[in-house]
């Protein structure tokens, strides 16, 4: 597995980031370490722009993220968008009127920034996420009244959608199925999950592999020359893309079974390892 890798692009959360959302010292580290030997690390998240840890990224020298699941790249810490692949605001406005008569929420980014609507934050206790993702969804967004009505009078070009589901008792989800059921077979759209049960909707060719070609080029870096880290289905595309695809120790099986190297969890300093084992133990 001997590559010159010159680009390591990181997931944050299951990732990069332990369960209450943190960057440990030594992943930092590592980050730190790779950069002074001319290795440029990069966030590729499903996060949106303005979901990202600015500070931390500047602490250690990362300059550039793929976000929402490689809707759009943005340079930092100017938050420029480099680059946009999104739903057009007819596409959108269809799918928020049909999905927003489930029971279930609904975000949206638009510009690098998050949308809610002002009903969801009743029902956020109601989600079986960790207490650390539901203070990111209530700290991070924008609440308006109605997301189709925002939509449509800002002709808004969505990079994506997040759909998040209510748990039963007998451990299936609401209404889950019926959404399923409303995207199946809409060939003009990327559907797949980034963790916590969730759905993730963007343009057909919106990916984080797409994206971390895109970016690489930009950078004057081959794709062949990269090294991508992810724990859930939206990964699977990038670690697929990468010259080195890392899974998480605490990654989805169906993620570790595509993976070319499967490093420690995010609570274990996976990244850290990772980064130490394929690239900085290559270049002593």
């Amino acid at each position: 597995m001997e590559k010159e890798i010159k680009l390591i692009a990181l997931d944050l959360d299951g990732t990069l980031f332990d369960e209450q959302k943190c960057i440990s010292e030594e992943n930092r580290n590592a980050i730190r370490e790779a950069s002074r030997l001319g290795v440029q690390t990069v966030i590729s998240t499903g996060r949106p722009c303005m979901g990202l840890p600015t500070k931390e990224m500047e602490e250690t020298g990362i300059r550039y993220a793929i976000t929402a699941n490689g809707a759009a790249l943005y340079s930092m810490p100017e938050k420029e968008c480099l680059y946009s692949d999104c739903l057009d605001w007819e596409t959108s406005c269809a799918l928020l009127e049909n999905l927003g008569r489930l029971d279930i929420r609904i975000d949206i980014f638009v510009r690098g920034q998050g949308y809610s609507e002002y009903r969801y934050g009743h029902d956020i206790d109601r989600m079986s996420l960790p207490q650390s993702m539901k203070q990111y969804l209530s700290t991070t967004r924008r609440n308006v009244e109605s997301l189709p009505e925002y939509v449509r009078e800002h002709r808004a070009q969505v990079e994506k959608f997040t759909l998040n589901f209510y748990p039963r008792q007998d451990g299936t989800y609401e209404d889950y199925d019926r959404a399923v059921q409303l995207l199946s077979g809409n060939e003009s759209l990327t559907v797949v999950s980034g963790g916590y049960h969730n759905l993730e909707i963007s343009s057909r060719n919106a990916t984080k592999g797409k994206g971390l070609c895109i970016l690489a080029r930009m950078l004057g870096i081959d794709p062949g020359q990269t090294m991508a880290c992810g724990d859930s289905e939206n990964d699977i595309d990038i670690l697929e893309t990468a010259g080195i695809g890392v899974a998480m120790g605490n990654a989805d099986d169906s993620v570790k079974r595509i993976a070319d190297y499967v490093t420690r969890s995010n609570e274990e300093n996976g990244v850290a390892h990772a980064i130490r084992e394929l690239v900085l133990n290559q270049k002593i």
